[in-house]
């Protein structure tokens, strides 16, 4: 495991696109799936992660709690799973049903859409505006295995928030820290371990 922070990819940047299979349903998304809401967030994840494990029953409480809301989410695994058979679709798809996701989990095989969003660890997570503008990029919350704080979701909630009831943003983000996304071997981006 690679302690591994966010890359904190330039506010404003727009959203790249994608085209990935929902691992639950079968079905293709992009960002078009998300057309009719106000705000998207994209999340990297996976299921061996300890940093993920970590959150990951507060991923499905957001998932719940904003399921009526303009928010679109959707969650993306880029990880080798030659290297990380845990983390392949089936394994994700049991994932995702055991914790009751209401959102998509996307596969990305070829690890082209982690590098479009620049994304660096697991988890990771990208929320962008109806423009499909970057306004937020960084932590869920102060949360991390071990240091005993609660798993709440506030700073990743707070931007959210703001974003759905048109208030400024909190200028203050800082990075998530997970492990380091699991590149293929010679896959690696050029900011991969910058």
């Amino acid at each position: 495991m690679v302690r591994t922070a966010s890359t904190m990819l330039p506010l404003g940047t727009s959203a790249p696109d994608f085209e990935l299979l929902d691992v639950v349903s079968g079905n293709q998304i992009s960002l078009a799936s998300f057309e009719n809401k106000k705000a998207l967030l994209v999340m990297f994840i996976c299921r061996h992660c300890p940093f993920v494990k970590h959150i990951q029953e507060e991923l499905a409480r957001l998932g719940n709690d904003y399921g009526d809301s303009e928010l679109g989410m959707v969650a993306i695994n880029s990880n080798d799973v030659e290297n990380y058979p845990d983390d392949a679709p089936d394994r994700l798809k049991d994932m995702a049903q055991m914790l009751g996701f209401t959102f998509p989990m996307g596969y990305d095989e070829t690890q082209e859409v982690a590098k479009a969003y620049t994304a660096a660890c697991t988890p990771d997570f990208f929320l962008f505006d109806g423009d499909r503008k970057l306004v937020y990029r960084g932590q869920l919350d102060d949360s991390r295995p071990g240091n005993d704080l609660p798993v709440n979701g506030q700073d990743l909630r707070a931007a959210i928030d703001a974003l759905l009831t048109n208030q400024p943003l909190p200028p203050d983000q800082k990075p998530s820290i997970g492990c380091n996304i699991k590149w293929k071997p010679g896959n690696e981006p050029p900011y991969f371990g910058a």
